[in-house]
């Protein structure tokens, strides 16, 4: 029920249409809201129209009622943001971060993080997303062997936090909250931003090109507002390179949270040596051009592979994201484009456009998850 009002946005919802769409009684709508109005969680968002007979109260979420963090560890940089029940961020930090100084430096800096963003009135916090590069076990909450940093493997990062910081944790991959992110982007494209301008516009998130909606949508049976994307890709380019998976209105993590390595498939047999142990991944060929600074052949190299994984997955959307990315977000969404479109065996090809949101934000994002009903 909760989902249903976040999707849609600040013109709410009628208990009818609430009882209509979750198959329960108006009798136990009626007690649920009730529930969720003492909680301070939705409130009334005015009267419908009338169509001959009393004025429909309409409902909607409080979005401020409650708040919740994300966490991105990166390998030379920690990012936290503190998100309220829309998803919009109302709380940000970033600094710099050595993720081979071991976990217990990461540790204390992600306690650090967390205790920055915190409303500082005490509205607690429902749960820390915290995301770093994988492999990792989602479900256990453990460190796999990242590579080039042998000391986390094994490491029972979300326990340990949970221990620090006496909240739930959610320990995921940096591109698992990357495809995440992407999601809570067209839900937030419903609600008004935090600091809309002062002449009442608020802007909307645009950029993840997730098609048409707004507020009043109605969530599909995927979750999207106003009907968005079944199936998308995300890919992040920054100091390592990987792929997201939303794949029937959720991350899609595989049986071993294996998913989504993404940069360590081989497009060059005999090709240069790649960290990992391969030769020719597309993750030292794609930033070996960017060291070099040819930013055209490195998002060349991008759209290759995105087309190997458009053709398996058949996607409707490829969102890119990443400091890479980010630094020159014209050549990479253009150039991934091209490779698409000269490689597409079917016209209607997947649109590619930028993720519209950090991971971070999506780390956020699979924190609220609970609340609105998605087990992550």
């Amino acid at each position: 029920m909760l989902d249903l009002l976040r999707g849609a946005g600040p013109a709410g919802l009628g208990r009818a249409e609430l009882a209509t769409r979750t198959g329960l009684t108006p009798q136990a709508v009626s007690k649920i809201t009730a529930r969720l109005g003492a909680d301070g969680l939705i409130a009334e968002a005015g009267r419908a129209a009338s169509t001959g007979g009393k004025p429909r109260t309409l409902l909607r979420l409080v979005p401020q009622a409650r708040h919740a963090a994300g966490v991105h560890v990166d390998r030379d940089e920690l990012r936290a943001v503190r998100v309220d029940l829309a998803g919009r961020v109302v709380g940000e930090c970033r600094g710099p971060l050595d993720f081979g100084a071991g976990p217990e430096a990461v540790v204390e800096a992600v306690v650090r993080a967390v205790a920055r963003v915190a409303d500082p009135v005490g509205l607690p916090l429902l749960g820390v997303g915290v995301v770093a590069p994988g492999p990792l076990d989602h479900r256990a909450g453990t460190m796999g062997r990242v590579t080039g940093f042998p000391s986390w493997k094994g490491f029972p990062l979300r326990g340990v936090l949970q221990g620090r910081l006496g909240l739930p944790v959610l320990l995921d991959k940096d591109t698992n909250a990357g495809a995440a992110a992407a999601a809570g982007a067209w839900l937030r494209a419903t609600w008004p931003d935090a600091d809309a301008d002062a002449d009442g516009d608020a802007g909307l998130v645009a950029d993840a090109g997730l098609g048409a909606g707004g507020a009043g949508g109605v969530p599909d049976a995927y979750g999207y507002a106003g009907g968005g994307p079944r199936t998308c890709v995300y890919l992040h380019v920054g100091t390592g390179l990987g792929a997201g998976l939303w794949l029937g209105g959720g991350v899609y993590r595989g049986a071993r949270s294996a998913a989504g390595e993404f940069g360590h498939q081989v497009l060059l047999m005999d090709g240069p040596p790649c960290r990992c142990g391969a030769r020719g991944c597309v993750e030292v060929l794609c930033l070996g051009a960017v060291a070099r600074g040819d930013l055209p052949e490195a998002a060349r190299i991008l759209g290759e592979a995105a087309a190997n994984l458009v053709a398996l997955l058949d996607v409707d959307r490829v969102l890119l994201g990443g400091r890479v990315v980010e630094a020159a977000p014209d050549v990479f969404v253009a150039g991934v484009g091209a490779v698409l479109a000269a490689r597409a065996l079917d016209p209607a090809r997947p649109v590619v456009a930028l993720a519209g949101a950090g991971v971070a934000e999506g780390a956020a994002e699979l924190a609220l998850g609970p609340v609105f009903g998605r087990a992550e």
